[in-house]
């Protein structure tokens, strides 16, 4: 059964995304897939450049996602396999090594699902920064003679 708060679910995605590109994962994409799978909300799928990369990408999303009190159900990742999967129950995140992800092709599995904007969920409202004062400069003492 999913989850009927899809506001929270979009509320970890973008933790995750936030983490993730922090973190210098490589072709960040979120698929809604919803409509398509029963057992999930969310695929976020990423690319990491060695397997101390993906490690740290792990670790990094572990933190993010206990973080936030959300229970992982499970990650699933062999020696040297190129490939990590974190459930957290609405959301699974895959990363892979750029070989791995080419070569399993999730994306176009899931073809169907729609396409998250990843700039969007990253994108921090900008406000307008307050105009900085700046001193008049202090007037030359006159030289006494």
């Amino acid at each position: 059964m999913k989850s009927k708060n899809i506001k929270a679910s979009l509320e970890l995605v973008k933790a995750c995304c936030r983490a993730l590109d922090d973190k210098k994962a490589a072709d960040l994409r979120v698929l809604d897939v919803s409509e398509q799978s029963s057992i999930t909300d969310f695929l976020i799928i990423a690319t990491a450049t060695s397997d101390p990369h993906l490690r740290a990408l792990r670790v990094e999303l572990e933190k993010v996602i206990d973080a936030t009190k959300t229970k992982i159900v499970g990650i699933e990742t062999a020696q040297e396999s190129g490939w990590t999967v974190i459930d957290a129950f609405d959301i699974m995140i895959h990363l892979f090594s750029a070989d791995r992800r080419e070569h399993y092709g999730l994306e176009n599995l899931w073809k169907d699902a729609d396409e998250v904007s990843v700039a969007k969920l990253l994108a921090v409202v900008k406000t307008k920064a307050p105009k900085k004062r700046v001193a008049a400069p202090a007037k030359a003492k006159a030289k006494k003679k």
